[in-house]
């Protein structure tokens, strides 16, 4: 196999311009974080350097900002079919079976998440409702970083929705 054959090259198969917008969405927050990751732990550094100084936020805002990166940028690799996965056993499989496998796949990974969602957004509504806040200098309400989980978790069912649209619709999983 070759590297074209497993990283296929061109944008990933659409199932419509909503998951594009969406997509394009995703890119634009994941990258501004990512800027802002960056921006910021070059500030502590510089701080701490030269003025012998912490901003005593950073970590907390850069631990946030990790999670978000992860789990968004995971829904983003999804959809470009950039996972990493163990094709072999799946590749010796008749076309049809690996059709099958590949839909219980997705329909069971869509459950997982749908569980996960329910149980995070339990969590967020949780540290509302009690005004939990962290320890931190910032004292940021929790629910407000807690709620990147359900959010991150959301874009990646909503992409395995799309890839379930996509294959349905060509007879072939993308």
């Amino acid at each position: 196999m070759n590297l074209a054959e497993t990283h296929p090259s061109g944008p990933p198969a659409s199932a419509g311009p909503v998951f594009d917008v969406l997509a394009a969405m995703v890119r634009g927050l994941t990258g501004l974080a990512l800027v802002l990751l960056v921006l910021l732990v070059c500030a502590e550094i510089v701080t701490r350097f030269f003025f012998n100084h912490s901003l005593m936020i950073v970590e907390e805002l850069a631990g946030y900002l990790v999670v978000g990166l992860t789990l968004f940028g995971a829904s983003l690799s999804l959809r470009n079919n950039s996972l990493f996965q163990v094709g072999f056993v799946l590749h010796a499989l008749p076309s049809g079976t690996q059709r099958l496998l590949n839909l219980l796949f997705m329909l069971l990974s869509l459950g997982v998440c749908g569980v996960l969602i329910w149980q995070t957004c339990k969590l967020v509504m949780s540290s509302y409702a009690r005004g939990n806040v962290a320890p931190t200098t910032l004292m940021t309400p929790l629910w407000i970083p807690q709620l990147l989980v359900p959010l991150g978790l959301l874009m990646i069912a909503l992409f395995i929705v799309e890839k379930l649209i996509v294959t349905l619709r060509t007879g072939r999983a993308e």
